[in-house]
């Protein structure tokens, strides 16, 4: 079983031990010219993950080992939605479906569609640039490539069923439910786009801190998340289960991304010693969990065999108070119940196949990966 809290440690077998961070000044000696006019060499110590000085060309030593490990364990993961056969999904989508779980259909793959490209962006235009140490920004270049790989997979989906491209791809701007989440990811996300940031201002990084923060614990840790459980509900039934399975790979991809924001978001937090105000964080989560569940409503005005807007609002709700906790802040939602404790369990791949239905896959390339 994937270990939500540290996937690093599940795929490795072991627990990725992390050097204590420091939180003292970087003094500049490593770009400190010498005598004869050269730069010092690097120390490790001299990095940061944002307001570095030392070289950012300069890969080793690391200063972030568990980031080069996030890097290497990606790059054993390797997939393509063409692996995966689909012919059984274009069979329950045109003859098994009912038209309300096909509303539901359309529509998670309307909003996927968008959500993976801005978050292609955001890591791409937005943060990368800001990182200060390469270990770190390896990983996300990796990450830029896993989600345009996202977006394939679900115009994979879009094109092997027939759905009208244009129809499905315009909902996020058609759609108030859906074109609210988007609009609210924009604003938080793009402000920290902006040519004159600096985060040597306080005020420019706890924008930057917030954005981060929203990025990896509300937009990819909860509505990613919770955005492919009414597919997985349909797979529980025997219904669209190639396009579940595809799901099931971004999932785990997924996994990877938020726990690393975390991470990086918390190493920021101990480096500049800065918190976000627990006003600000009430805000965030109060408008995302008001997006959801209207994106709720308009997915499932009336419940689908097996799962309800009640349901996927609660599991929202859940789902923040565990990516709030690993982020070392106060939960958002007390009390909140685990209303889908099945849902962990789609980030491990059934590896039972009938050899002569489908290509087997095993999500692991060049090494041998264990996620159990």
């Amino acid at each position: 079983m994937l270990n939500w809290d540290d996937p690093i440690a599940a795929v490795t077998g072991r627990a990725t031990r992390e050097p204590p961070a420091t939180a003292a000044e970087d003094d500049g000696r490593a770009t400190e010219p010498t005598a004869e006019g050269s730069p010092r060499p690097v120390n490790a110590e001299d990095k940061r993950v944002v307001n570095g000085l030392t070289d950012i060309n300069q890969l080793a030593p690391f200063k972030y080992p568990w980031a080069w490990n996030y890097f290497i364990n990606a790059n054993r993961n390797h997939w393509t939605p063409l692996d995966i056969n689909m012919a059984s999904d274009v069979h329950d989508y045109h003859h098994r479906l009912t038209l309300e779980e096909r509303h539901v259909y359309e529509n998670v793959l309307a909003y996927l569609t968008t959500s993976d490209i801005l978050a292609m962006r955001n890591i791409g235009l937005a943060v990368m640039e800001k990182m200060s140490a390469p270990e770190l920004q390896i990983y996300q270049a990796r990450q830029v490539y896993e989600e345009s790989l996202h977006t394939w997979t679900y115009q994979h989906c879009i094109e092997t069923l027939g759905l009208d491209q244009q129809e499905i791809y315009n909902r996020y701007r058609v759609v108030p439910e859906i074109h609210g989440k988007i609009r609210i990811a924009n604003r938080r996300l793009e402000s920290v786009m902006r040519p004159d940031i600096d985060l040597t201002r306080r005020d420019d990084l706890m924008d930057f801190l917030l954005a981060y923060i929203f990025f990896a614990g509300v937009f990819e840790g909860c509505w990613f998340y919770n955005g492919f459980t009414p597919i997985f509900a349909l797979q529980r039934r025997g219904l669209m289960k190639g396009s579940a399975e595809q799901l099931q790979y971004i999932m785990r991809d997924e996994v990877m991304h938020v726990s690393f924001g975390i991470r990086v978001a918390k190493q920021i937090m101990l480096e500049e010693n800065i918190r976000p105000e627990a006003r600000a964080m009430e805000a965030m989560w109060a408008e995302a969990e008001a997006a959801e569940a209207a994106y709720a409503r308009y997915l499932l005005p009336d419940p689908i065999l097996g799962y309800s807007a009640d349901m996927h609002s609660a599991q929202f709700r859940f789902v923040a108070n565990r990516r709030a906790r690993q982020l070392g802040l106060d939960e958002p939602f007390p009390g909140a119940e685990n209303v889908l404790p099945w849902l962990d369990e789609q980030s491990n791949l059934r590896k039972e196949k009938n050899f002569f239905e489908t290509r087997v896959t095993e999500y692991q390339a060049g090494g041998a990966l264990s996620w159990d």
